[in-house]
């Protein structure tokens, strides 16, 4: 598997949004573990879960950089 970044053009493709939409919606997930942020991203906007994990994979290494 690549870094999860590889995932972004088929993400942005397949689901009509920038990555930036999806990093924002999981910024206001703070707090909540990583399969539970996937699931949420699964269930409430049928995302796939290769997808779905390299968002959020994304989302928390770049949070830890920032913290």
């Amino acid at each position: 598997m690549g870094s999860p970044s590889s995932y972004f053009p088929s993400i942005e493709a397949k689901y009509g949004k920038p990555v930036e939409y999806w990093l924002k919606l999981l910024k206001g997930m703070q707090g909540m573990k990583h399969m539970d942020m996937v699931s949420l991203l699964k269930t409430d906007h049928g995302m796939g879960h290769g997808h779905a994990n390299a968002l959020v994979a994304h989302h928390l290494a770049e949070s830890k950089e920032k913290a």
